[in-house]
């Protein structure tokens, strides 16, 4: 193939093999003559630095200088291969290491006197020596003198070697510049191996992804190499399971879809015929007894007649209303009756609604307390939320208690408005709670019957709040219950 990966893996191997010697013969040629000029300057100025702290110490004038600079002096010399000769103010010597003294003394008398020979290069000049490069003789050296400001005068010298010669220093500079070429010639060869090894290790992760059905991920590269071509057919064979098993997945939740929906139709009408036989049997026997002792004449006086008439009225009303309530649920789960989302004031509704009920609270003597509330405005169902408000209302006189009083809550929250309605008396049981929006459950049987309950009015009120996709519930206190629920806060209410 044109871009196979063994040819470009050999070519780029090849090519910066080639580049590391082309750099290393540039390296030589150019740079190791002023590398190593570098390297005998930098003895010099170590040389001048220790004669220069000597002279400027504590001891300068004391018996011990002598001694403690040629001390000093000696051991910066011989490592380095250094010849010196100071003298002081006075043209005293002051240290000599040097065969050669006379030689020295001369040349740095004249260039005291300004006096100077030639020299082939000025390699650095500071504010109180000066180094060049000269010729004496046959030899070549870096020769460094000057004078400082105690008036201590100086001259060095370090012979400068041929470049052929100084294999030791040639040595020297070949490593750093073999170890800095393997260095950067190993960053580039990982960087490569990896942009080769990644299209590989993708594959490795795809694969792996298929293996537990994620078929999202896709091959992306572009090297037009082997790696590409088998990651184009694994594309291939992850779109075509992929489509497959979401063919399978979607016939099998069909199926799982309408086994579910006929067990629940079948439980729901079981459960349906149950709850209404076992709810009209007690109003139905009522208004059986009552009307057929009316046909048999039973009580023959108007009092009695006027009772039996009033019993059988309000056992069919019962019945009545419980069917009306059925058919409405009916709807609401069914999803028939669509929630019709508005804005309004559900301030207002919840006060006209306590003020219409007010005949039932005073016929029970509850003290009804809420707030003077500003308008807020709410999305929902206005009819629906009053329904589900006349609920709770309604729930709230049946089994109000103990100091015998209704609170009526509006919380405001960031995006929520929630409407509370608390009664005192005795809390709901705990096993009882997660029953209470299930149809037909009735906590007090006998007290529900009392007031002619159905057992129907929370299950409408979770089909209405989950018809507007809103939260509801029910929480106990020590000496009442609450229960509440939530509706969209419109952005522009107070």
């Amino acid at each position: 193939m044109k871009h196979s990966i063994r040819r470009q893996f050999a070519l780029i191997f090849i090519g910066v093999m080639a580049g590391v010697l082309v750099s290393c013969w540039l390296l030589n040629t150019f740079f190791l003559e002023n590398y190593y000029i570098s390297r005998k300057t930098k003895v010099l100025l170590n040389a001048y630095d220790t004669i220069r702290q000597t002279v400027n110490s504590d001891i300068y004038n004391t018996m011990e200088f002598p001694q403690e600079f040629a001390g000093k002096l000696t051991d910066v010399c011989s490592v380095n291969n250094i010849t010196a000769f100071v003298m002081d103010s006075n043209s005293r010597m002051k240290y000599a290491y040097t065969e050669d003294e006379i030689e020295l003394t001369l040349r740095l008398g004249a260039y005291l006197f300004g006096r100077f020979f030639d020299a082939d290069k000025i390699i650095r000049q500071g504010e109180n020596f000066l180094i060049q490069q000269v010729r004496v003789g046959e030899d070549e050296y870096l020769e460094m003198f000057g004078k400082l400001s105690s008036g201590i005068s100086f001259i060095m010298r370090a012979r400068v070697e041929s470049i052929r010669e100084s294999v030791k220093d040639a040595s020297r500079f070949q490593i750093y510049v073999g170890m800095t070429a393997a260095f950067v010639g190993g960053i580039i060869i990982w960087f490569v191996a990896r942009k080769i090894t990644e299209p590989v290790l993708e594959l490795n992760s795809i694969s792996e992804k298929m293996v537990h059905l994620d078929f999202e991920a896709r091959y992306e590269g572009h090297t037009h190499n082997e790696i590409d071509l088998l990651g184009k057919n694994i594309n291939k064979l992850s779109a075509s399971l992929e489509r497959s098993i979401s063919e399978l997945k979607t016939a099998n939740n069909e199926l799982m879809k309408d086994i579910e929906k006929k067990e629940q139709i079948d439980e729901m009408r079981k459960e349906f015929l149950a709850n209404v036989s076992h709810e009209l049997k007690t109003p139905i026997a009522l208004i059986q007894g009552y009307a057929e002792g009316l046909a048999e004449g039973i009580n023959d006086d108007p009092e009695s007649r006027s009772y039996y008439c009033e019993v059988i009225m309000d056992e069919a009303a019962k019945m009545n209303n419980m069917v009306k309530k059925l058919l409405t649920l009916n709807q609401l789960e069914f999803g028939n009756d669509m929630a019709s989302m508005e804005r309004f004031d559900v301030t207002v509704l919840v006060k006209n609604y306590i003020q219409s009920a007010g005949i039932l609270t005073k016929q029970n003597e509850i003290q009804v307390c809420v707030e003077d509330y500003p308008s807020i405005y709410v999305w929902a169902d206005e009819y629906k939320t009053e329904e589900v408000f006349m609920n709770y209302f309604s729930n709230a006189v049946h089994h109000c208690g103990g100091e015998k009083k209704i609170i009526v809550s509006l919380e405001q929250r960031e995006t929520k408005v929630r409407v509370g309605v608390f009664n005192t008396g005795e809390p709901i049981p705990e096993e009882a709670i997660p029953h209470l929006w299930e149809k037909f459950y009735k906590v007090d049987k006998a007290r529900t019957r009392e007031y002619g309950g159905s057992g129907v009015g929370l299950s409408i009120v979770k089909a209405i709040m989950e018809s507007m996709n809103q939260a509801y519930g029910v929480e106990n206190y020590s000496n009442g219950v609450l229960f509440w629920f939530e509706l969209e806060k419109c952005e522009e209410s107070i």
